[in-house]
């Protein structure tokens, strides 16, 4: 398996790449193998499990299943559209999927949040089934979505198997699964990271085509960014959380042209570039995953600080910056997790730091020992965060943990920046690390709400 920059950098829409965009991606799923089924469904039923059941309501898993089975998907959904086909699910309990005529479904008796079933291939586990006439179920299909909009069936997480390392593929001409081996080829080869997973990404598309999708990327990340720091108002959600990003954006432009501005205010800078995108994904609006949802502050942010506050900097070097991210966080994923439900909040932020931190690096002149050496420094200092959403809202602390997110991998990329490299802590320990404490976390710290902020502060 190869996994693309744009397998890791996905647009799609909030408030979670897990809770949304994979419930609407299994939904698309299912559709199409129902297409191909001999037989007519009269209705439509899912339940939800694990993490999905528990976080599910707060994560707005109930609407994006609605919307999947609908047919709508993340990157192409308009949200017009969308909350029309809603409108008309609530009015008359029917969905009309193309080519599957209508197909019986009323959410409050057909999607069931099963609290007390949990699934055995991973914590965001669904069911979807389509019914007969008489309401007996005739097809079923068993998906997990697996964190950043990655979902697969049961079958093919069985296929795969206990060891999710091996991500390398034959086909391209740089197959590391390990920092290890990206090191070895980069030594071996005289090229960057960069350069390297520019060579891999080839194998499927054309130079044109990777610089154009890295573009259309950044464009829908800056944008993202711009409506946040424009925007105030409250989040939706019942917490009654003010947006602050745009506030805090005025005040520091006002700020600006004065003398005795405080060094340590550029982190107020990075904070919100990452706040405002976050609260955009709180509210619902097109983002992406970097790698998901409910960490998607932190690459832009940290791509925004370079690019408006470093001298030098340039959008000629978007491309090394995000498929140098891009490399670090197919290593993640694939020797780890990027998914909460799975490793806690330290697979997400602190997977996105250590993106970011390689990002910069690299761009800044990082060699291919420091680049490694900034990604390390991002996540070792991100390890056993949990994941505790209060109300399950992707807001508190998902919001600010963003902003610091940012701001640790800046100080990661200086800190490799002024070494030569060398480093004690490898990479691939501090990934298999992150790893182990994921699987050894209590359940209540892995977004099921449970435990720690969620249950310690005051929900209304």
């Amino acid at each position: 398996m190869f996994l693309s920059v744009f397998d890791i950098f996905k647009i799609g829409v909030g408030p979670s790449s897990s809770h949304t965009m994979g419930p609407m991606v299994a939904g698309g799923r299912f559709l199409d193998a129902l297409r191909q089924q001999p037989f007519r469904a009269h209705g439509l039923r899912a339940s939800l499990h694990g993490s999905l059941a528990f976080t599910g309501k707060g994560h707005a898993t109930d609407r994006a299943t609605i919307l999947g089975l609908a047919g709508f998907l993340p990157e192409t959904m308009d949200a017009e559209a969308a909350e029309a086909a809603l409108a008309r699910n609530r009015e008359t309990k029917i969905l009309s999927p193309e080519g599957l005529g209508e197909l019986a479904f009323d959410p409050a008796r057909d999607l069931i949040f099963d609290y007390d079933r949990a699934l055995p291939g991973h914590a965001n586990g669904m069911v979807l089934m389509a019914t007969d006439q008489q309401g007996d179920v005739i097809f079923r299909e068993v998906y997990y979505s697996i964190g950043g909009g990655f979902v697969m069936t049961e079958g093919e997480l069985e296929a795969r198997g206990d060891d999710t390392r091996t991500d390398a593929s034959p086909k391209v001409p740089f197959p590391f699964a390990s920092a290890a081996e990206m090191l070895e080829m980069a030594e071996r080869s005289g090229k960057s990271i960069a350069q390297m997973k520019r060579e891999n990404e080839r194998v499927y598309r054309s130079d044109a085509e990777i610089s154009a999708g890295i573009r259309r990327i950044w464009q829908v990340m800056r944008d993202c960014m711009d409506r946040g720091l424009a925007t105030g108002g409250i989040l939706p959600g019942g917490l009654s959380i003010r947006r602050r990003a745009a506030a805090i954006h005025e005040a520091l432009k006002a700020e600006s042209g004065m003398n005795l501005t405080a060094p340590h205010v550029i982190n107020d800078w990075m904070s919100i570039y990452a706040m405002a995108v976050n609260e955009e994904n709180a509210a619902g609006g097109q983002v992406v995953t970097a790698p998901t949802n409910g960490a998607a502050g932190v690459v832009p942010a940290v791509v925004r600080y370079w690019l408006d506050h470093v001298p030098g900097a340039s959008e000629r070097q978007l491309d090394e910056f995000l498929l140098t991210a891009a490399a670090i966080g197919g290593l993640i994923k694939h020797n780890a997790s990027i998914s909460g439900a799975e490793c806690g909040c330290q697979a997400e932020v602190g997977s996105a730091s250590a993106m970011a931190a390689a990002g910069i690096c690299a761009v800044m002149g990082g060699t291919v020992t420091q680049v490694e050496n900034a990604a390390e420094i991002a996540l070792e200092h991100h390890l056993g965060m949990t994941c505790d959403p209060v109300k399950g809202l992707v807001q508190v602390p998902c919001i600010e943990r963003n902003g610091l997110g940012a701001i640790k991998a800046v100080s990661a990329a200086s800190l490799a920046l002024r070494g030569d490299g060398q480093h004690f802590v490898p990479l691939d320990a501090a990934i298999e690390t992150m790893r182990q404490t994921g699987r050894d976390m209590s359940e209540k710290y892995k977004e099921t709400s449970l435990g720690g902020l969620a249950v310690n502060v005051p929900n209304c």
